[in-house]
């Protein structure tokens, strides 16, 4: 099973505090979305209120074309994953795998024959027996995943589920959580505050902030097209230049006048939009690439930051002529 969730005008006060402000969304049925933004921006609260842990202000949520007004969490066609996992550590994995199940009146031979389902959709078949102090922390995640999909949810919602994890082990999931959705085809709805895990699970992403949702797209398009300075900067780094009557600092640009906002990988010795000579102040070697940081010799106050392939080798004081080959005016 799986449903659409269409959020129409939601706003949230917690007392003077205005959480989210005339907030609205849609999201298909089977459709990976990603809620977006820094610590206080809305996005977890948005979540708490599709899973019906609090009742909006004003506004509604409709799951599956219903008014979710008044309707507790256990009776949504939702589950939730928090980022503690919540197991049970005296149950066994197939215990806790099938406790929803247990809750709703479902027998003990379905209960385990789902759980067992569960485990093996993760990749922990097999393991049913153990208890939750024997995994490692993926697998404690991969079993709350499993818990949650064993109730046939039309929408997954999940906060911050990979916040607890290591860098190598939290990339690693990335890949599985999107895997499992596109198995399933339950609707998911995630919230984090990585950047790079947004990118690399979601097919619309949502940027939140003050309350607010800046930009909503596809990962590429949020990326290189964004709707305001905040998603482009929230977004990952980018230069700004101020644009007005075709004169920036560093002279003439051919852009329409606003904020020019270029991304570090876009700038190069190619680029069609000239930016002119530029003096290399600092430089670092990140794997991938090199890390510049460039002042213009037309704008020697400025500063720009610069991607350069990994096998460059360029000095302080060197002066690179440098163009854009994608950018943005916002």
């Amino acid at each position: 099973m799986t449903a659409d969730v269409s959020v129409r005008g939601v706003s949230q006060r917690y007392g003077a505090a205005l959480a989210l402000d005339d907030v609205s969304l849609e999201i298909s049925a089977g459709e990976f979305v990603v809620l977006l933004g820094p610590s206080g921006c809305g996005k977890t609260t948005l979540l708490n209120l599709i899973g019906g842990f609090a009742e909006p202000s004003a506004g509604q949520v409709l799951i599956g074309g219903r008014d979710m007004a008044g309707v507790s969490p256990k009776e949504r066609p939702t589950t939730t994953v928090f980022q503690d996992y919540a197991l049970f550590p005296h149950m066994s994995l197939a215990d806790n795998v099938g406790f929803g199940l247990r809750m709703r009146g479902v027998g003990k031979a379905e209960r385990v024959a789902r759980a067992a389902e569960m485990l093996a959709l993760v990749g922990l078949e097999g393991r049913g027996k153990r208890r939750p102090h024997e995994l490692s922390g993926g697998q404690r995640q991969r079993v709350a995943l499993a818990r949650a999909l064993a109730v046939s949810p039309d929408v997954l919602l999940l906060d911050e589920p990979l916040g607890a994890l290591d860098l190598k082990l939290r990339r690693a999931m990335q890949d599985e959580l999107k895997a499992i959705q596109r198995r399933v085809g339950t609707t998911f709805v995630h919230v984090t505050h990585d950047q790079e895990e947004a990118m690399s699970i979601a097919d619309r992403i949502v940027v939140m902030n003050g309350g607010k949702i800046e930009d909503v797209g596809a990962p590429r398009e949020v990326y290189l097209r964004p709707k305001s300075l905040f998603s482009a900067g929230f977004m990952g780094e980018v230069n700004r230049i101020e644009v007005k009557g075709g004169v920036s600092a560093m002279g003439k640009l051919a852009v329409p006048d606003g904020v020019l906002c270029i991304r570090p990988e876009a700038i190069s010795a190619e680029g069609a939009l000239r930016l002119g000579p530029c003096r290399v102040q600092d430089t670092g070697f990140f794997g991938s690439y090199v890390r510049a940081q460039v002042s213009p010799v037309a704008a020697p106050n400025m500063v720009l930051t610069v991607h350069l392939p990994p096998g460059a080798v360029v000095d302080a004081g060197a002066v690179l002529d440098l163009g854009a080959s994608a950018w943005v005016v916002l």
